[in-house]
């Protein structure tokens, strides 16, 4: 938008205002001249002058400041026709713009309810009702008034003061070198930066050209995510807090020089006015839409006028058709009684002629009822034959059909008959397994049963066994009880009991029973320690 279209519009708001009497003139005494053109305070004085009439601050939950950047805001969206207003489209944007700066998620429902309610009532809203819209905290329901105003404010400095984007990042400086903190706007054409965000102390601009870059640098002095501006005479050296801002920056940087060397306005007014021309559009093709059913409705007229005249010439026509048929029946008349004569006498000849028509009409309904019977025995033929035919076909299909069953039937069979003889064999072959299995059981139950016997035998012979030892070591019992017996008495006759004592190591004897008892030096010795001979 052109800044006098912009400055036309505020105008429009104050001399609005002025003109009381609705004349559309502003005496001269209610002018006031000024020195130095501000664009901001030009818009406050006469956001003044028209506030004081039309606004009613008794419903509004905003400020007065709120309100008058609405106001602008309005100006900026209404339409370039007078009285100002603004569409629905954009109301549905700036709307939708302030939901999404105070942090909150756009319902369609509501609006579209509101766009119902409006349409009912007109197409537009006035710079006051979209104050009162936005005042009333229709749209803002449970979001506090803070939060309302940092929106309105947002809005304000996107659409109307171009601000593209704004932040809290460090700037290096270029004599020190020192970083600080700076409050950085970011706006078509330049990058202003100020000690805080309440803009009360400037501290320098960036001015942008389409020669500028922006380019990303390594981290380094203990800073992170930092970037490099390239202006026409000098470069800025920027950190922020996270890559997130770092690339957001970049890419917002990048699309204001991109902008800049191709000409266009900032984002906002070029997609305001794509919205405009594409409403100028559909408003031409609705007017033109318009222009074409007018003239339809024209021609549909002067057809209707056409055939308002067809209607009279048929009325005329039929009024002569009358009067000719009122004349046509004059004559018919008299021709009747002229011709009666002629058909009395005619009459006769007609009865005459009558009973041999009725004759030949007797012969013809007979002729015609023969012909009627031989046309009723042709066609129940021909419904024979096809009845025929097709019963042949279907037993043609039925001879086919069982042909075909046939041949799957003996092609079953062979197969049920192959599986019967492969049945037969494994039966077969189960048979034998199954008869040598048991000649197998059969085989190992004997030997079982054998070896049952064997131990049965070997177990008596064991009894037998253990009963001879028990018999043996009895009698060893008895015999080493005699032995002592016999020693006891030897030695209380001989008066000397020798003790067995161990004897040398000399080769063993072995006896018929096994080892022997004594050794041969043993042996050698007497019965009485000297040395002799067994006899």
């Amino acid at each position: 938008m052109a800044l006098r279209d912009e400055l036309l519009k505020s105008i429009w708001h104050a001399f609005t205002s002025l003109d009381l009497d609705k004349s559309g003139k502003v005496s001269k005494s209610q002018l006031k001249a000024t020195g130095n053109f501000d664009l901001q305070d030009f818009n406050r004085m006469c956001w003044t002058l028209s506030s004081r009439k039309n606004l009613d601050r008794s419903q509004l939950l905003i400020s007065n400041d709120d309100a008058f950047k609405i106001w602008c805001i309005f100006n900026f969206l209404s339409e370039d026709r007078y009285p100002l207003t603004v569409v629905t489209e954009e109301i549905e944007y700036f709307l939708r713009k302030l939901t999404e700066a105070m942090g909150g998620s756009w319902v369609e429902e509501r609006f579209e309810d509101y766009k119902m309610q409006l349409t009912s009532k007109q197409q537009s809203l006035t710079a006051w009702a979209l104050i009162g819209l936005v005042g009333s905290g229709h749209f803002s329901k449970g979001v506090d008034r803070q939060a309302l105003s940092m929106g309105i404010n947002e809005v304000y400095q996107e659409l109307i003061m171009d601000v593209l984007k704004q932040g809290y990042i460090l700037k290096k400086g270029h004599k020190r070198k020192n970083w600080t903190e700076r409050w950085f706007m970011l706006k078509p054409n330049s990058i202003s930066y100020y000690v805080g965000e309440d803009l009360a102390e400037k501290k320098g601009d960036i001015l942008l050209d389409g020669s500028c870059g922006v380019e990303p640098l390594q981290d380094k002095e203990g800073k992170k995510c930092l970037f490099l501006i390239k202006a026409s005479h000098k470069s800025f050296e920027i950190s922020v807090s996270d890559k997130k801002k770092k690339h957001e920056w970049i890419l917002a940087i990048q699309t204001c020089v991109s902008l800049l060397r191709q000409g266009r306005p900032a984002p906002h007014r070029e997609a305001r006015l794509k919205r405009r021309e594409l409403r100028l559009k559909q408003q031409a093709e609705q007017e033109e839409l318009e222009l074409r059913m007018s003239e339809l409705q024209s021609a549909n007229e002067a057809k209707q006028l056409e055939l308002e005249n067809m209607r009279q010439a048929l009325e005329e026509a039929a009024t002569d058709a009358a009067e000719e048929e009122r004349r046509r029946l004059q004559t018919q008349t008299e021709l009747q009684d002229r011709y009666r004569t002629d058909l009395e006498r005619e009459q006769m000849v007609r009865k005459q002629m009558e009973e041999q028509v009725a004759q030949k009409s007797t012969e013809l309904e007979q002729y015609l009822q023969r012909v009627q019977e031989l046309e009723d025995m042709y066609r129940q033929l021909e419904d024979a034959l096809d009845d025929e035919k097709r019963a042949r076909q279907e037993e043609e299909v039925v001879r086919r059909l069982q042909a075909r069953l046939l041949e799957e039937e003996s092609t079953k069979r062979v197969e049920l008959e192959e599986v019967h003889l492969r049945q037969q064999r494994a039966i077969s072959e189960t048979e034998a397994e199954k008869q040598e299995l048991e000649k197998e059981r059969l085989a190992k139950e004997n030997a079982l049963q054998a070896a049952m016997k064997q131990l049965e035998q070997l177990e008596e012979e064991r009894q037998g066994a253990l009963e001879q030892y028990q018999t043996v070591m009895k009698k060893l019992e008895d015999a080493a009880n005699n032995t002592k017996t016999w020693k006891h008495k030897v030695a209380e006759h001989e008066g000397m009991l020798r003790l067995i004592q161990p004897g040398s190591k000399g080769q063993q004897l072995i006896t018929n029973w096994g080892p022997a008892a004594f050794s041969d030096a043993e042996l050698m010795v007497t019965s009485w320690g000297k040395k002799g001979t067994i006899s």
